[in-house]
Parts: structure tokens; C-alpha cells; sequence
């Protein structure tokens, strides 16, 4: 983005503070004028992978006058077409690739939004470093704990501002949660636990391996994944049910719930993982990952616990999702739609469910488009050692899993001291291509 872009957006809430018109927009957007921004002094974003949250993610920064799209990728034909129309509708133009390398060599983009399956986020966000595009790349950041270091290695050595689609880290509500939790209001808080029952979640059907629909470059959507039949089971929106491609929950909403559990324990990475679990409640279904599992992260004193649970949605304390700081004092529940305290009997005030008041989506992808023009990076809500860190814990839930072992992490030397955990550290690339290695 050339230096008068820049400035002209820079400047832009200083003038609408000046103008006495701050209060008049919902929160989270104050910083952007209520003008019409011309499009020279605007953002350039493209989105790669606009299927699902990609899509979301890019509808949600374009609610900001500081940001226009410019560019789409996908290697489905199907969604590509679907998409630019209807930014077409909306009167907004822009360029379609099918190669997102292609769509890298575009000097005018300043950022990208990268909503592609699991296994493509490190290749592409690395690449987009390189190129000099700042990124807002989906959680989980990396699909390997080896991945998640080269993403902040490109990071680092390209200074570009990323942010990790964890929303909920600029949501209101979740942040008031922690500020409680840090107060010791608590007490001693021993365990915390974190949750994802997942009802509506049913069985999938196994189906034969057949031909990719037309205008889907099938190749292209494996990329560096083994390479095998197209079955539409591990398309679109499944892929996070099998190790070629994601993590199953674990990394798909653990990564959110997990994330504000070390948020509120301060925590670094675990001394050890032990993890049980399987397919127990559709054992014959087409998916890989468990859909039933608990995984408990061991610190110096205190345990946090994951639980996960596919076609049910009775979680504790009455939540199908959530996250309970479990103090000698009370219990703090979080969820996203709110928070309480518990008491334990004669130690402390309840604190009646505080509920959520924000559009946490909106707020954070303003984040980033703030960050982007000011280049404050320390500003941003979920930076890449954010993301790397929940990211990280997630694999090792499921690398304990994978392993059948309680595992031991040596901090040290950033392995565990077992050989066959850490045949899991890294994602295995095939087809031609090769594991970023990047260091700032």
C-alpha cells in the first residue's frame, strides 16, 4: 500500500473525532468515517478459499468503508463463479483466480483472507508473507505444530501484520470473563475445563470414491495431502474429520476454547498430554477423527481438561459449549453467550450470567484493518503467537491421542521425549510440495 493510502486511512478517525460523529457507530467501527471512502485510499483485500468462513470473514471486513475487495481464488469453479456474482450484485468487480499464486503477484493487493481446509493454511500464509501482503488467516493457524513455528517465523521475518481467526478474543464479554478470572476473586483455581458437545453434529455415510464435480480442480484442493480418489466425504466442509486435511473438534473448535483457557491461566505449553477417547458413537461412519474424547494438559498446578463429544449436546453445566476456571472459591462459566460465577457455598457473591453484547466477527476483523493502516502489530487481537500457541496445544491433544500415550513435552528442545509423538510434529507434504521451513 503506497504511503498516501496509508496516511489518508491513518488519519481518518482523527477526523471523524473531530467532527464530533465517533458515538454515532456501533461499537467496534468507531475508528472508520461515515464518508464515502474513495477507492485509491482504501484497502485492497482479496480472500483465498471463500467457501465457508473465508466468505464470512471477507463479508465482515467489507462492512468497513476502509476495505474493497479486489480479488477471489478458489479451485472450485462452482463457488468461484457463486461469489463474484454476487459481489457483482453488489456492484463490486473483481479479479478470479484459481491459483492462489497467481493472485500473490497482484502488487495492488495489500492483504489477504485465507479461508482454505486446514492443510493449505501455512503454505499460503507463508507465501503471502513473502509476497508482502498483510493476512487474516483461519484458526487453526497451522494443521502441525512444525507449521505453526514457520508461520511465525514468516511473520517475524517479513514484518506483516497477521491475525488468527480466533474472534472471540475481541469480543467484550470474553474479555471481561478474564479480567475476573486474573482478579483472584476465584481463588486457587485448580482445573479448568473446556467443552464442545456438538448435536447437531450426525454421522457421516460412507460413500464410494468417485469423480469431482465439474469445475472442481481436485488436485489443486489437495495440494501438499496425499493424494487419493476423490470421495465427497472429505470435500468442503468434512475435511475436518480426517488427519489428511485437519484435527477433527479438536482443532476446529478446541482451538477457540482452548485458546481462552491458557488465556486465563497465563499458560505457556503443557508438561504433558494424556488423551482417550474414539469413535464411539458412530464407529462405522466414513469420518477418522474421534467423536468422543478427553484430553487433560498438565501444568505445574493445575490441569486443564478438554472434552468433545459429536451428537450430543447436554454439556456441563448445562452447555454444549464452554469453558469453567473451577476455583476453591466458585466457578467461572464461559461461553459465547455469556458468563457467571458460581459460588462454592459461604466463599464468595454469585455473579449473574453477563451476556454477550458484541458481533465478535465484526470487531475483529476492524482489528485488523486497523493494525494494517497503523502497522501497530502488537494491537492485534490474535497474533501468530497466539494463534501458535493454541494451535500447538490442540495437535498435542491429538497427537497424544494418535499415540495412545501419556506424552511428555521437553520445553527445552521443543519435542516430546517420545519417538513417536514426535513423528507427529510435522505434516507430511506430497505432490511436489515441501514444508515451509522459515525463520525470522
Amino acid at each position: 500500500m503506497n504511503n498516501s493510502r496509508r496516511n489518508f486511512i491513518k488519519s481518518a478517525s482523527t477526523l471523524m473525532a473531530g467532527a464530533g460523529l465517533v458515538s454515532a457507530l456501533p461499537a467496534g467501527l468507531q475508528a472508520f468515517p461515515l464518508r464515502t471512502v474513495a477507492a485509491s485510499d482504501r484497502l485492497n483485500v482479496a480472500a483465498i478459499g471463500i467457501n465457508g468462513m473465508g466468505w464470512a470473514d471477507l463479508t465482515s471486513m467489507l462492512k468497513n468503508p476502509a476495505a474493497q475487495c479486489v480479488a477471489l481464488c478458489d479451485v472450485d469453479k462452482n463457488v468461484l463463479d457463486k461469489r463474484v456474482a454476487e459481489l457483482a450484485q453488489k456492484g463490486i468487480k473483481v479479479k478470479a483466480y484459481s491459483d492462489y499464486r497467481k493472485l500473490l503477484e497482484d502488487k495492488n493487493i495489500d492483504a489477504v483472507v485465507i479461508g482454505t481446509p486446514d492443510h493449505w493454511h501455512c503454505l499460503q500464509m507463508t507465501d503471502a508473507c513473502a509476497a508482502g501482503k498483510d493476512v487474516y488467516v483461519e484458526k487453526p493457524m497451522g494443521n502441525s505444530i512444525i507449521e505453526c513455528r514457520s508461520m511465525v517465523g514468516a511473520q517475524q521475518k517479513y514484518n506483516r501484520a497477521v491475525q488468527v481467526g480466533q474472534w472471540q478474543r475481541s469480543q467484550k464479554h470474553f474479555k471481561d470473563a478474564i479480567e475476573f478470572v486474573h482478579s483472584g476473586k476465584l481463588g486457587k483455581v485448580r482445573l479448568v475445563k473446556a467443552w464442545a458437545y456438538m448435536g447437531w453434529m450426525k454421522s457421516i455415510p460412507v460413500k464410494p470414491d468417485g469423480t469431482p464435480p465439474a469445475g472442481v480442480d481436485y488436485k489443486a484442493w489437495l495440494g501438499p495431502a496425499t493424494t487419493r480418489p476423490f470421495n465427497p466425504n472429505r470435500f468442503h466442509f468434512n475435511f475436518r474429520w480426517y488427519w489428511d486435511y485437519a484435527g477433527g473438534l479438536m482443532t476446529d473448535w478446541g482451538v477457540h476454547l482452548l485458546d481462552y483457557a491458557l488465556l486465563g491461566m497465563k499458560s505457556g505449553a503443557p508438561k504433558s498430554i494424556m488423551a482417550a477417547g474414539g469413535k464411539f458413537a458412530y464407529p462405522d461412519d466414513a469420518a477418522e477423527t474421534p467423536d468422543t474424547l478427553t484430553t487433560v494438559y498438565e501444568f505445574e498446578d493445575y490441569n486443564i481438561q478438554w472434552e468433545q463429544a459429536i451428537g450430543i449436546d447436554g454439556g456441563p453445566y448445562g452447555r454444549d459449549h464452554g469453558i469453567a476456571f473451577i476455583g476453591n472459591n466458585g466457578t467461572l462459566v464461559l461461553d459465547r453467550g455469556g458468563w457467571e460465577v458460581i459460588p462454592e457455598k459461604g466463599k464468595m457473591e454469585a455473579v449473574p450470567r453477563q451476556k454477550s453484547v458484541d458481533n465478535g466477527l465484526d470487531l475483529h476483523t476492524t482489528n485488523f484493518v486497523e493494525v494494517i493502516k497503523s502497522r501497530k502489530l502488537d494491537d492485534l487481537h490474535a497474533s501468530v503467537q497466539v494463534g501458535s500457541l493454541v494451535a500447538t496445544t490442540a495437535q498435542m491433544g491429538n497427537i497424544a491421542y494418535r499415540t495412545g500415550k501419556k506424552v511428555y513435552w521437553d520445553q527445552q528442545t521443543g519435542k516430546f521425549t517420545d519417538s513417536d509423538a514426535n513423528k507427529l510434529l510435522a505434516a507430511e507434504y506430497h505432490n511436489g510440495y515441501h514444508l515451509p521451513n522459515v525463520t525470522a
